[in-house]
């Protein structure tokens, strides 16, 4: 079995441009958040049970249900419809897997902020999949594969607050991923895309959160861990996964600014490159899996050595996200560090000056279980703003009760997703030279 296991390399999305307010649009509606900063996004409330999305996947939490608006500058204040081009094509990372006999290479965003593995397929729509394919999409066809099969009157619908939706059928076939070959994998196809996934990156996503919150009906599919734990597909003693976050910025470092996951093993070069001799040093706290999500205590921040505490808090490691979003009491003490910064109600968010230098920006951290962790000083800058300003990495949750940790904080970590022993794992990474360029300059 282990002589299987290997890195699965993540690649750069050719399409992938940072643009700061969409990132933050993108996650206002992945999660349902409502702004508590001003800006032209606001939320209308309608009481509703939700779990994962708005739909009240899982039932899990009672909330208001935020249907995301936004005021238009030239229409008298008047509100309308969020259009498809206000949001990221969010995923910065993708991974090529291979489904069915014989194998059809598709490129996934990994995701482990929601658990549905969904696929662009020949039952989309001629004119949607033409769109697809002019962009670049790989569409997955079922009625190719000898090892497909269909599981009769299942569905699936992922659906957001602004009732933008991807949905369809599900089957079963062979995913092979990371040297590993997963049958009988649940594979859910879609047949209707709104706009904003068309618009979307890659040729589906590969959820890795809890089954919990995934959305097929009548009954919920394991996602590809689950199957691998109960398949024995990894090791009994590593049943986990592992994610490493490179950067555009590292292309110069040792390990060049690589991206991975590996699934049923911890990759020990990580672990000695960061000082430690054996994984057995790897910090790991317990994971509160009730909503489905990879969710810890991160009870305390760190802005320049000046600790935050933040009695109860918790945090939800997604790595489907680029920012970061946190409170704002602690959002506020970040920028409040950092010279010349200020809050930019035309972009919803916190920016500062392109020419900011390393020793000028504050280091910065959060807590993972008791212990914190540093946020590289080069993340705390996510994209061009203009006007000689960067749109920052790490934003306001708004009504949010968690942080969310995405790509900012990630890259400052090699995390591990231990699913068989319910916890989560971080190592710091060690990065002595912060390339803090320009943004603009990069996709």
């Amino acid at each position: 079995m282990a002589d299987k296991l290997v890195r699965v390399p993540l690649k750069h999305n050719p399409n992938y441009v940072r643009n700061g307010m969409k990132s933050y649009v993108y996650l206002l509606r992945k999660y349902g958040i409502g702004p508590t900063k001003h800006g032209p996004y606001f939320v209308s409330n309608k009481a509703h049970t939700q779990g994962k999305f708005a739909t009240g996947v899982g039932g899990r939490t009672h909330m208001a249900q935020h249907v995301l608006q936004k005021q238009a500058a030239t229409s008298g204040g008047q509100a309308g419809e969020v259009p498809a081009a206000d949001q990221q094509n969010d995923s910065e990372y993708l991974c090529q897997v291979s489904i069915g006999t014989p194998a059809q290479n598709v490129m996934l965003d990994f995701d482990t902020g929601s658990a549905d593995l969904w696929v662009w397929s020949t039952e989309l729509s001629q004119s949607v999949q033409q769109q697809g394919k002019r962009a670049g999409h790989t569409i997955f066809n079922a009625s190719k594969s000898s090892t497909f099969k269909n599981r009769p009157n299942s569905t699936w619908k992922i659906s957001y607050g602004d009732s933008s939706s991807a949905s369809g059928t599900v089957g079963t076939d062979v995913l092979v991923i990371g040297g590993l070959a997963i049958r009988n994998q649940a594979i859910e196809l879609a047949n209707q895309l709104s706009a904003q996934f068309v618009q979307g990156a890659g040729d589906g996503l590969l959820g890795l959160a809890w089954g919990s919150i995934n959305t097929v009906k009548p009954t919920p599919v394991p996602t590809p861990v689950e199957n691998m734990i109960t398949q024995q597909d990894i090791p009994k003693s590593s049943e986990l996964f592992t994610a490493y976050l490179g950067s555009w910025r590292d292309a110069k470092n040792p390990d060049k600014g690589e991206s991975f996951y590996t699934f049923g093993y911890i990759d020990q070069n990580v672990v000695t490159a960061a000082g430690f001799s054996s994984i057995n040093d790897i910090y790991y706290t317990p994971v509160d899996n009730s909503q489905g999500f990879w969710q810890f205590t991160s009870a305390s921040a760190s802005v320049n050595g000046q600790t935050i505490n933040r009695s109860g808090n918790t945090a939800i490691a997604d790595t489907g996200t680029t920012l970061a979003l946190v409170d704002d009491a602690t959002v506020e003490a970040i920028y409040k560090a950092i010279p010349g910064s200020k809050y930019d109600s035309t972009q919803q968010g916190y920016v500062f000056p392109t020419n900011t230098t390393a020793d000028q920006l504050p280091v910065v951290s959060f807590a993972v279980g008791d212990k914190l962790f540093d946020v590289m000083k080069e993340d705390l800058a996510f994209a061009d703003a203009g006007n000689g300003m960067v749109y920052g990495g790490i934003q306001s949750r708004g009504d949010m009760t968690f942080d969310i940790l995405g790509d900012t904080f990630l890259k400052s970590i090699y995390a591990i997703f231990d699913q068989g022993n319910t916890r989560f794992g971080a190592v710091q990474r060690s990065n002595p030279t912060q390339n803090l360029a320009d943004p603009s300059t990069q996709s």
